[in-house]
């Protein structure tokens, strides 16, 4: 199954020069994948999290791998002042706003029963609060730019699984800003969209929450890559997506649709092979 190819053979180099982009949780991970793709395609950068010095450490090396200008920014995305602020600071450096992505979260796996109040509480907190708190902050400087925002979501919420209760009632809940965003701010030209992500390997993600994960429940027979999702994103932020608003995409090789499917792809290729067409 062919692997995803360097996103700088598909789209221009320059394609995003000039545009600035603030990504929630950019230092590590998916997001971070995804703003080191805007940078090498002519993007400047601000990234948020809430420890300095590893947003620092991640900045000073994004830039360096790929000649961009990124500015770190340390901010709870759970408290609005902060926030604000972190989009005070992007604007102060950069004079502009084109692109936000909302990328911070939090997980871990829990049972309903075991699920305290507190861990529910702050999983909505950091996901849906803080999509919502820095689509609010930065709506002034979207507006100004026609600019475009990107989501951060999740399958869980498609099929249901077992002990990620409290993040897929956060994701669902971005899922739905994505629909009502779209509608809301279309008129003032920008555009709100999604990506869903399945199991991305090399992220904490993968590690924590998947460590013997069987390829062969994937369609597409591999395991995602995040440059699968950066590929997404770079389409989804260009003129080629212009048209395109309230849709979140799902980058995963097919693996939701196949959630009922245990013995796949043994089942599907033995029931195939037993009935096969005489004609």
């Amino acid at each position: 199954m062919s692997a995803p190819v360097d996103t700088t053979d598909i789209f221009k180099k320059d394609i995003f020069a000039g545009k600035v982009v603030l990504v929630s949780g950019g230092g590590s991970g998916i997001c971070r994948g995804l703003t080191e793709a805007l940078l090498r395609h002519g993007a400047k950068a601000a990234i948020v999290s809430r420890t300095f010095s590893k947003l620092e450490k991640a900045a000073k090396e994004m830039s360096a791998a790929t000649g961009g200008p990124v500015l770190p920014v340390a901010a709870d995305v759970r408290k609005p002042e902060q926030v604000e602020a972190a989009v005070a600071k992007t604007v102060e450096t950069y004079g502009r706003i084109d692109f936000l992505i909302n990328g911070a979260a939090g997980n871990f796996l829990a049972p309903f029963e075991g699920l305290s109040y507190n861990a529910f509480r702050t999983v909505i907190e950091i996901d849906t609060l803080g999509t919502f708190n820095f689509t609010k902050a930065a709506l002034p400087h979207l507006k100004a730019s026609k600019g475009a925002v990107l989501n951060i979501s999740a399958t869980l919420h498609y099929t249901g699984k077992a002990f990620q209760l409290h993040v897929g009632a956060a994701k669902a809940a971005i899922d739905a800003l994505t629909t009502h965003w779209a509608v809301e701010l279309g008129p003032h030209g920008i555009r709100v969209n999604g990506i869903s992500p399945g199991l991305i390997a090399d992220t904490e993600g993968a590690n924590r929450l998947a460590a013997n994960f069987n390829e062969a429940a994937v369609p597409l027979q591999r395991v995602g890559k995040i440059k699968d999702v950066e590929q997404s994103a770079l389409f989804l932020f260009s003129e080629a997506a212009n048209y395109i608003t309230g849709v979140t995409l799902v980058v995963d090789g097919g693996q939701w649709l196949n959630s009922g499917n245990h013995d796949y792809p043994n089942s599907i290729l033995n029931f195939v092979g037993r009935t096969k067409s005489k004609m």
